[in-house]
């Protein structure tokens, strides 16, 4: 009884949250999109274990390169595997590696960025000029170098992802941060005798929020389309484990064959999960920033 209270008072919040949204112009739109798309591969790739026809890493459970039919929708690949139960099980990978490499990101880049820019001078210079020799290399070459010398896996493609996006998180934040520091209520704080860190986690830290978030959202987005390009390449999970990026280098060899359901299906899944949270990114952004709004 107590679970099902909880469920409706989640529902109750929910619904006039995404309700507003609505009334908010294309913006409101866009983020609610975004949301239904995200949820509907999470769902999906949640209960994909009990609904999918077949094992995914099984071969010749249909005949080889078969193309679309009633008994496999999305037809099968070059090692007679079923592409549909590929599908429904494929994103598995691409959610944990975004969600972890959003979270090293989130935990390294905006700490880095609060401290960095509150104390100054010589430690936050020091912290730009490695962020910034960074940012300045082009990320999937970071992130196939870092992926090259860690190896494959799920917790290794996060890694080498996080690296690329945590000069972003530095940067928003500290941008946000030396602008709000000198704001009068943080000045007001820093007189009454308001503890360094009473002053970031409290006064400042709920201002850069907001940017935080869309920033994180965004980073979603890029981190689905750059795992699904190491894997691509052989720097992703082992061959052994169902994901889009695998299917999408098999399509790629398959498809002067003209065996354009290899790669096509994958191709739209990481496309739809990309989109659903670039929407999102995108709307928050325009629904956080009055200028933009305008």
């Amino acid at each position: 009884m107590t679970k099902v209270k909880i469920k409706r008072s989640i529902l109750a919040r929910l619904i006039p949250g995404l309700t507003s949204l609505t009334k908010r112009g294309p913006s409101g739109w866009m983020v609610i999109l975004g949301i239904v798309i995200v949820s509907a591969l999470v769902v999906m790739t949640a209960i994909a274990p009990w609904i999918r026809p077949h094992d995914p890493i099984k071969t010749a459970v249909g005949p080889i390169g078969d193309p679309p039919s009633s008994q496999f929708p999305m037809g099968t690949n070059h090692l007679g595997q079923d592409m549909l139960s590929r599908i429904l099980c494929g994103g598995s990978i691409m959610l944990q590696v975004s969600t972890l490499s959003v979270l090293v990101c989130f935990l390294i880049g905006v700490p880095l960025g609060l401290f960095s820019s509150y104390v100054g001078g010589v430690f936050d210079r020091a912290c730009s000029l490695v962020i910034d020799a960074i940012y300045a290399f082009p990320g999937l070459v970071i992130a196939i170098a870092i992926a090259a010398m860690l190896g494959r896996g799920v917790v290794n493609m996060a890694l080498s992802i996080a690296v690329v996006y945590i000069p972003s998180y530095f940067r928003i934040v500290r941008s946000q941060v030396l602008s709000i520091k000198e704001l009068t209520y943080v000045e007001a704080a820093r007189a009454v005798g308001a503890k360094w860190y009473t002053i970031l986690f409290r006064y400042i830290l709920p201002n850069v929020i907001p940017s935080i978030v869309v920033v994180a959202t965004i980073n979603f987005a890029d981190a689905v389309l750059t795992a699904a390009g190491l894997t691509f390449i052989g720097l992703g999970v082992t061959v052994d484990v169902p994901d889009w990026g695998w299917d999408l280098t098999d399509g790629r060899a398959l498809l002067p064959s003209g065996a354009w359901w290899v790669i096509t299906f994958p191709g739209l899944m990481i496309i739809l999960l990309a989109l659903g949270f670039t929407l999102i990114g995108e709307g928050l952004s325009e629904l956080l920033n009055p200028k933009l709004h305008r």
